[in-house]
């Protein structure tokens, strides 16, 4: 067995894991790279003919882990792509999404390189190619087994986002482990993580494999007191958040606010058409809900609306958002300030120190929001140079990633005296600290593989649970 990692080693991004066996070729995602210029121009680049790949097994829908499928498709590849059929749903949407804002940054981008002597940049796919896409997808259940020639699968729950999956894979007599990105525990919405079988060979993301997360509750009572300081400065709030699951957690928790008589009358802006639209799929997954909650969907039929919420789909309304002088919470995309309508409501608003960010998931190296996060007093936003006077929030327990604790209990589960690790999703400062602790607490030494590197395992026999 030989697996080339084309993405997600020593960096948190661009998941893509190509599995070379007898008698199969084929894909564990194929992730976008996002953050820095840097990392974005090797989303072009695969170490294997797309058209000679069998198969894809895709984990979610998070576009670092789906977003490079229409590139696939348009280089060539003709086979299948196996999901749960939320996590298709939302892949559509990602993908959608993903293409349009592609198409409409191209020329402003390719404009700007061109004045500093680049090389312009080619539409990596349009919108015809992800319709392309849709046609591969193929739906697949939880628990139950599927066999693509030599190669024997199924899904578990990863807790991660809506219908998130880890991968049992068994080929060549290996039990195989891919986590995929595994849940933080405790959250109000989706289920926890499955725990995972015995395996020979694991691939576990490290995201935040060198640190605790703070709990919870913890996190809910620090987002409740940065509202209500910044409201009692007559201030605005604004939350740069990932459309999918951290959008949703939010809403959940503001909901809860207002029907406990917490939250002050105000206006709750959430400004992303594909956060709304994911919002609205939530309805429609309950196999993928905590159970309290699933009872509360079959009651209300409603998990997010709420009289302060409104929904602004259209750029007009958008731009209204920054001439309201009221009481506001603006939730936007995207969420590492990368692009999207945040960096307007960002423009307008974090000059002003009665105002706050808050900061409610990861901010990969190279992004604005990182820039923020580490205290730089200046920030350049549509080439305009910003003044960061606004009150400064990071809140990491409302993760949608697994803490260093939580990856140890999961990796505990599946691991046995013989079983090879292998280190993805993480950035490789991170990854050096999490190798020790496996090493420390498992006696084994994991691989940490770089970008574009080839691991080969010898065959095994797959033993019994």
């Amino acid at each position: 067995m030989k697996i080339t990692f084309n993405g997600a080693a020593g960096v948190v991004t661009g998941s893509c894991h190509f599995f070379e066996v007898k008698g199969a070729k084929f894909l564990l995602d194929c992730g976008l790279f996002q953050g820095s210029e840097e990392l974005e121009d090797l989303n072009p680049k695969f170490t294997f003919d797309p058209s000679k790949v069998d198969f894809v097994i895709l984990s979610h829908g998070h576009l670092d882990h789906c977003g490079r499928l229409p590139y696939l498709v348009k280089r060539g590849f003709k086979g299948k792509i196996y999901a749960t059929s939320g996590t298709i749903e939302v892949s559509r949407l990602i993908l959608m999404d993903a293409a349009q804002v592609q198409e409409e940054n191209l020329k402003t981008v390719n404009r700007r390189r061109l004045r500093e002597g680049k090389e312009p940049k080619e539409l990596l796919y349009t919108v015809d190619d992800v319709f392309d896409t849709f046609s591969h997808f193929r739906a697949c259940d939880f628990k139950k087994w599927y066999q693509i020639g030599p190669v024997r699968f199924r899904f578990h729950d990863a807790g991660h986002i809506l219908c998130s999956e880890f991968v049992e894979i068994e080929v060549e007599g290996k039990r195989v482990l891919f986590s995929g990105d595994l849940g933080n525990r405790g959250k109000p919405l989706i289920r926890d993580p499955e725990l995972p079988p015995k395996a020979d060979l694991v691939l576990i993301e490290t995201t935040y494999g060198n640190r605790k997360h703070k709990s919870f509750e913890d996190s809910v009572k620090e987002f409740k007191e940065a509202v209500l300081s910044t409201f009692e400065r007559g201030g605005v709030v604004l939350i740069p958040t990932f459309a999918l699951e951290r959008a949703q957690d939010i809403l959940y928790i503001l909901k809860e606010m207002y029907e406990k008589g917490e939250l002050p009358p105000c206006k709750v802006f959430l400004d992303s058409p594909l956060a709304i639209s994911i919002t609205k799929t939530f309805n429609r997954h309950p196999e993928c809900l905590e159970g309290r909650v699933l009872r509360e969907l079959r009651r209300k039929r409603d998990l997010f609306s709420f009289p302060y919420l409104h929904f602004t789909r259209t750029v007009e309304e958008s731009k209204r958002i920054n001439t309201y002088e009221g009481r506001a919470i603006i939730i936007a995309g995207n969420g590492m300030c990368t692009g999207g309508r945040i960096l307007h409501h960002i423009k307008h608003r974090i000059w002003d120190k009665r105002n706050s960010i808050v900061f409610v998931g990861y901010q990969a190296e190279g992004t604005l929001g990182r820039e923020i996060v580490e205290g730089k007093k200046k920030v350049k936003v549509f080439n305009e140079i910003v003044k960061v006077n606004a009150r400064v929030y990071t809140i990491n327990g409302f993760s949608s990633h697994a803490d260093q604790p939580q990856l140890l209990s999961w990796l505990r589960e599946t691991v046995k005296s013989n079983t090879d690790v292998v280190l993805v999703h993480g950035e490789r400062r991170v990854q050096e600290v999490f190798k020790k602790e496996v090493n420390k607490i498992f006696s084994i030494i994991p691989f940490v593989p770089s970008l574009y590197e080839s691991l080969f395992f010898l065959t095994k026999i797959v033993n019994p649970d």
